[in-house]
């Protein structure tokens, strides 16, 4: 197997990561200083601002978005290592638009939803959200109650929603919903577009987590939209969403690689640096065992991500290496960014440096698009042919 990426994706990927390098990582105190103080953990409006101005001159706007609205239409295994730089720093900037939200809308959108949402989307003009989990049903999306009812040319939504991230500034809400309780997840759940101000829609309450940031809950009250919303064929919103959820995955796999290159590059050269009784950190066979797993750990996670890539990019629904990268991303770079930690002794625990923020955000995104326990669940029903 070639693992070479084609020139112009290494020379995107270098890009990205001197962007990172000279612009995001240099924000990263006062970012940090002002979650510190109370604050969330976001850019100034002038801060992203700026960065807006410079990556849409720099040709980053709408990478994997489709070329006749804007965008560069670059395959999922060229975002991997755009993801894998933009995941060596904290400060909260991602790239517009959304990938997983974008490749939902470019499977299932028709043609008036391409331009009224799709084509401002891949502009990076509109925020999205998309409502899944409920608060009965957070691992498993099958298990859903949220409901939608036909009315003439319309359709009632009724239920709630949690863990919704940006659902508080979002234009439009991607809603889940069941039309077919007699088929559940097998032709009985559908997608719906809803707009903010769309009566009986509405964000109930605003969730801090940890690391400064924060999801919403939202319900759904006789709220009407009229049948054009539908987003897909009815009863057919299940597979695109699983589809939406890899596409998540892979990125928060791209991301933990990144993370965890910088946790190991922080503790190589603190260890060079610290002495204890008499003794570089360096030389202690308990750092060079963790350098060396570490390395090890994101050298083959790297390589699982890229495949489960390419399989996305070839068709293949990679459901279960999907999962796998899942499990093994997370876990990896909570363990690099952990040992990191640890090696930095007190320093590493302060707000001052960005390896806490990183180790919230990793643990975060072991709970994230489903939790570790129910990706080894699918690899395993997956072997044991046990699969639904």
């Amino acid at each position: 197997m070639n693992t070479e990426l084609p020139e112009e994706h290494r020379m995107l990927k270098e890009l990205v990561a001197r962007f990172v390098r000279e612009h995001l990582i240099p924000l990263e105190p006062a970012v940090l200083s002002r979650e510190a103080a109370g604050q969330p953990l976001e850019l100034l409006v002038e801060e992203k601002e700026r960065l807006d101005k410079l990556t849409r001159e720099l040709g980053l706007w709408g990478l994997d978005a489709p070329e006749e609205m804007g965008g560069s239409d670059l395959p999922v295994v060229a975002m991997v290592g755009v993801n894998e730089a933009l995941g060596h720093t904290v400060t909260p900037y991602e790239l517009p638009p959304d990938s997983p939200n974008l490749r939902m809308l470019m499977l299932t959108a028709n043609e008036a939803q391409r331009a009224r949402y799709l084509a401002p989307y891949a502009r990076g003009e509109t925020v999205s959200a998309i409502a899944i989990s409920e608060p009965g049903a957070g691992g498993d999306p099958a298990m859903m109650s949220t409901r939608a009812e036909r009315d003439g040319d319309h359709w009632i939504l009724n239920g709630r929603k949690i863990w919704i991230s940006r659902a508080a500034r979002a234009d439009w809400t991607i809603a889940m919903a069941v039309t077919d309780k007699a088929k559940g997840a097998r032709g009985g759940i559908s997608a719906f577009i809803v707009d903010r101000d769309t009566p009986g829609f509405r964000v109930e309450r605003r969730i801090p987590m940890i690391g400064g940031v924060s999801t919403y809950e939202v319900a759904f009250d006789d709220c009407r939209v009229p049948s054009s919303q539908m987003l897909g064929r009815e009863g057919h919103g299940f597979a695109p969403m699983q589809s939406r959820l890899s596409t998540r995955r892979v990125q928060m796999a791209a991301w933990c690689i990144g993370r965890a290159q910088r946790a190991l590059d922080m503790l190589c050269e603190y260890a060079q640096q610290r002495e204890t009784f008499g003794a570089r950190l360096a030389d202690r066979q308990a750092i060079q065992w963790w350098v060396a797993n570490a390395a090890t750990r994101i050298h083959a996670c790297r390589l699982m991500t890229y495949d489960a890539a390419a399989r996305i990019d070839a068709g293949d629904e990679a459901r279960m290496q999907v999962s796998m990268i899942k499990v093994f991303a997370t876990e990896m770079a909570w363990d690099v960014i952990d040992h990191a930690m640890q090696t930095l002794g007190a320093m590493g625990m302060t707000k001052e440096l960005p390896l806490q923020q990183m180790a919230n955000e990793t643990r975060l995104m072991r709970i994230y698009e489903g939790p570790s326990e129910v990706h080894r669940w699918v690899i395993a029903r997956e072997l044991l042919g046990l699969r639904r």
